[in-house]
């Protein structure tokens, strides 16, 4: 795996709720799932999932590249439309039907979960291409190095200026052993005195909408009623946060692009280098 390397995991926090000591065998390997929620409704995007890009829909790139992760095992198409399911399985994946009450992708997750084995299961969004499937990689790494970490997710440094005022680029900031303090929509941390021009060291962070989970994490974080925090911002990973479920934040340089419109789709089909991946051939 290459990438952007970070410190040891540091394994100093109190185990998160649920958590056996001895239940993970880092002996052997655990197997991966990527379970991507897919939902048909959406208010800007209808039927986004299944919106053709070069003559495919959407999810089924985002499959492929999670297909391409070298730690993933198996990947999963999860959703409570009919449509979503039949276009998809049609197609020679794997999918899994879930009710139409789950509150967020993470819960939808847990559903699949329940169901079938698994030791790590990943969280990946339907509507998010990676440039680079070894993003998935980073995201699950700090799992396997480190049996305490619960729950992993990734940020990527932010180039444009303008993004940090973006509400719908989520920021995250964390501590020094790379767990998050908090992610908001916001722009934190807040530069008061406009010292950031003079200091290198000093920068912003987006988090990309990628989980992974340890198995008692994930069914953890389910269980658990939606926060205060989560309601506010729209952002699911408070609710781990407000409960005291620690996340640790890889970096990643890759880069991803997120489909929240019809236009944001046209601008995704310009980027050439991105549907040149062989493994989608049939």
């Amino acid at each position: 795996m290459t990438g952007v390397e970070e410190r040891s995991v540091a394994s100093f926090f109190i185990p998160f709720p649920g958590r056996k000591p001895g239940t993970v065998d880092m002996e052997s390997e655990p197997e991966v799932v990527v379970v991507i929620p897919a939902r048909y409704g959406s208010s800007r995007f209808p039927g986004k999932p299944l919106a053709e890009i070069h003559g495919r829909p959407l999810i089924e790139w985002v499959a492929e590249k999670a297909r391409g992760a070298s730690l993933v095992d198996r990947v999963i198409i999860a959703s409570d439309d009919g449509r979503i399911l039949d276009a998809m399985r049609s197609r020679g994946y794997e999918v899994a039907e879930t009710s139409s009450g789950a509150r967020t992708g993470s819960d939808r997750v847990a559903e699949v979960a329940q169901g079938i084995p698994g030791e790590i299961f990943v969280n990946l969004q339907a509507d998010e291409i990676l440039g680079d499937p070894r993003i998935i990689d980073q995201a699950v790494a700090p799992l396997l190095k480190d049996p305490a970490v619960p729950i992993s997710t990734v940020k990527r440094r932010i180039v444009q200026p303008e993004d940090c005022f973006n509400a719908n680029v989520v920021k995250v900031v964390c501590n020094q052993h790379h767990f998050a303090l908090y992610f908001s929509r916001a722009a934190i941390p807040t530069d008061r005195d406009s010292i950031a021009p003079s200091r290198p060291d000093l920068a912003w962070d987006q988090h990309l909408g990628i989980y992974a989970f340890r198995r008692a994490a994930l069914f953890e974080f389910a269980r658990l009623p939606s926060s205060a925090l989560e309601d506010l911002e729209k952002l699911e990973q408070l609710r781990a946060l407000d409960f005291g479920l620690p996340i640790y934040v890889a970096r990643t340089e890759y880069p991803s692009y997120r489909v929240d419109t019809p236009s944001d789709l046209e601008a995704l089909a310009r980027i050439g280098s991105l549907w040149n991946d062989r493994t989608i051939e049939r």
